[in-house]
C-alpha cells in the first residue's frame, strides 16, 4: 500500500541535517507499516522495539549512553547497528518516556544514526506525566487514516487518481469522469481511510468484511480508554467519541452529550480524544487576517472524527446497498469528510495542522464559514455542501465584511470558476455591494485545493 508520506521519509533519510524522527498520529493509521517498508527500501538491517511488546527493554533506556544502549540492543536482538545501514525503529515509544529522552542524545553524540520513533498516545502520555518533549534536539512528522487520493490508489483507480491531480481548472470535465469520481467519493465515504479497512475492500470487495476490521478498530480504541482514568472518565471518552460522530460541523453542547454529567468531565474527555488523535477540534477564530490562529476562542470548537469510515460505523450504519444509502446526516458527511482531507493533505508532513472557523454573530446577520484556511499567507473562506446547490450568504457576508474576492465551495457538482460574480450583501444596516469569484469545486478535490489556489493565483 503506497502512502503519500513515502516520498516524505526517502527524503529524511538523505537529509543533511537529519535529526531522530518521531512519528505521530493516532493508532492504526499506518505508522509501523510505513517504517517497516522505508527500511526494506533504504537499509540493510532494520531493529523494531516495540515497547509495548518489549516492557523488559526499558530498562536499558536508564542510561543515558547512546553507544551503550545500542550496544545492548544490537547484541539483544543479534543484529548489527551500522550507521547509514542500519534503521532503529522505537515503536509506541509513549509506554518508554525514558527513550523519549534519549533522543536527544542520540542526535547530540550518533547523528549519522538513523532513528525514527512512534507514538500514538504520545501527546496524553506526555502530558499526565509532564515530561518535557526533547525539543531542537528531534523532528517530528505527522499521519492520518489514507486520504481520498491514496484510498483511490489502493483500489486500483490509478487512471482516475492521475485524472485529478493533473486536472486544470480552466478546463473542462466530463460528466462520466464526475460521476465515477463521486461514486468513488462515497465508497470512501462508508469505507475510510483506516489502512486494514481499505486493504480488506481492496483484496476481497466485501464490505461485511470492512465492517468487521472496523469494529475491531473501534473496540481497540475504547480498550485504551482504559488507561485514561477512573471508570467515570472512561465513559464519559465513550459518551464524548459517539456524539462526535455525527455531530461534525456542529459546535459541541456538553448538555447535548451527556445532560447529567459535569461539564468539566465531557471537556477534559473531549480534550484527551484530541490529544490522542482520535478526535480534531476546529476552533472559532474571529481573525480574518494571517495569522488565524491569532483571536481564537478555545472554548467553541466544532468536531472533526478521526475517520469517516469508523464515524459511520459508530453511528450504526450497515454497508448493505451504500450506493443509494441517503443518511439522515449528509451535510454532516460533506463536512467530516473536507475537514479530515484537509488536515491530511493542506499542508507538508512536518506541520501539525490545525483547522479554524468563522463566525459572526450580529442581530439579523448571522454567518458562519465552515473552514477558513490560510494558505502560505492567503485567507481562503470555504463553504461546504453536500448537494450540487446552497446558498453562499455567509461566504458573500465574509467577503464583503473584509475586502477578500475569491470564495471556495466544494459540493457535488462540477466544478467551476466563476468570475466576476455580483451580490449585494447586507452589513448593518446598510447593503453592499460586491463584486467576487467563486471557486466551486466537487468535494473529492478537497486534498488539491492548494494547488488549484496556486494555479489561479
Amino acid at each position: 500500500m503506497i502512502r503519500f508520506i513515502d516520498t516524505y521519509l526517502d527524503n529524511w533519510v538523505n537529509k543533511k541535517n537529519r535529526k531522530p524522527l518521531v512519528l505521530r498520529g493516532a493508532r492504526q493509521v499506518g505508522k509501523t507499516y510505513s517504517v517497516q517498508q522505508l527500511a526494506k527500501r533504504n537499509f540493510e538491517h532494520f531493529i523494531n522495539l516495540n515497547f509495548e511488546r518489549h516492557p523488559d527493554l526499558i530498562s536499558i533506556f536508564e542510561s543515558n549512553d547512546p553507544g551503550l544502549i545500542m550496544a545492548e540492543l544490537s547484541s539483544y536482538f543479534s543484529i548489527p547497528v551500522i550507521a547509514g545501514k542500519t534503521l532503529v525503529f522505537f515503536d509506541e515509544i509513549q509506554s518508554a518516556p525514558a527513550a523519549l529522552k534519549v533522543l536527544r542524545y542520540f542526535y547530540e553524540e550518533m547523528p549519522r544514526l538513523h532513528i525514527i520513533a512512534a507514538g500514538s498516545l504520545l501527546d496524553h502520555i506526555l502530558n499526565k506525566i509532564n515530561y518535557p518533549m526533547p525539543v531542537g534536539r528531534v523532528e517530528f512528522a505527522y499521519m492520518y487514516p489514507l486520504t481520498f487520493y491514496e484510498f483511490l490508489l489502493a483500489n486500483g483507480e490509478k487512471g482516475l487518481l492521475n485524472y485529478l491531480e493533473q486536472y486544470n481548472i480552466d478546463s473542462k470535465m466530463s460528466e462520466a469522469l464526475h460521476k465515477k469520481a463521486l461514486a468513488q467519493l462515497r465508497l470512501y465515504y462508508f469505507i475510510g481511510g483506516m489502512p486494514e479497512a481499505v486493504k480488506v475492500y481492496a483484496d476481497d470487495k466485501d464490505l461485511s468484511l470492512v465492517e468487521q476490521v472496523q469494529e475491531n478498530i473501534l473496540t481497540s480504541l475504547k480498550y485504551d480508554f482504559g488507561k485514561y482514568g477512573t471508570h467515570k472518565e472512561q465513559q464519559a471518552l465513550n459518551d464524548v467519541l459517539n456524539y462526535v460522530s455525527h455531530n461534525t460541523g456542529k459546535k459541541v453542547k456538553y448538555s447535548q452529550i451527556n445532560r447529567y454529567e459535569n461539564q468539566k468531565i465531557l471537556k477534559s474527555a473531549l480534550l484527551k480524544l484530541e490529544m490522542s488523535r482520535i478526535v480534531h477540534l476546529v476552533r472559532k477564530t474571529k481573525s480574518a487576517r494571517p495569522p488565524i490562529n491569532q483571536m481564537v476562542d478555545n472554548d467553541v470548537f466544532k468536531p472533526v472524527f478521526m475517520d469517516i469510515g469508523l464515524a459511520n460505523r459508530l453511528n450504526g450504519i450497515r454497508l448493505i446497498d451504500i450506493d443509494d444509502l441517503v443518511t439522515a446526516y449528509e451535510g454532516s458527511l460533506a463536512e467530516q469528510f473536507t475537514g479530515q482531507e484537509l488536515i491530511a493533505t493542506l499542508n507538508p508532513p512536518y506541520i501539525d495542522t490545525k483547522l479554524y472557523y468563522w463566525h459572526r454573530e450580529a442581530k439579523n446577520s448571522n454567518a458562519e464559514i465552515d473552514y477558513l484556511l490560510q494558505i502560505d499567507n492567503s485567507v481562503v473562506p470555504v463553504e461546504v455542501k453536500a448537494g450540487k446547490t446552497g446558498r453562499l450568504k455567509s461566504l458573500q457576508v465574509f467577503l464583503a465584511q473584509y475586502g477578500y474576492k475569491l470564495g471556495v465551495r466544494f459540493n457535488a457538482a462540477l466544478p467551476d470558476y466563476g468570475r466576476n460574480l455580483k451580490a449585494g450583501v447586507k452589513l448593518g444596516n446598510e447593503i453592499k455591494n460586491i463584486i467576487y469569484d467563486l471557486l466551486s469545486l466537487p468535494l473529492y478535490f478537497t486534498g488539491k485545493i492548494s494547488g488549484i489556489l496556486k494555479q489561479i493565483q
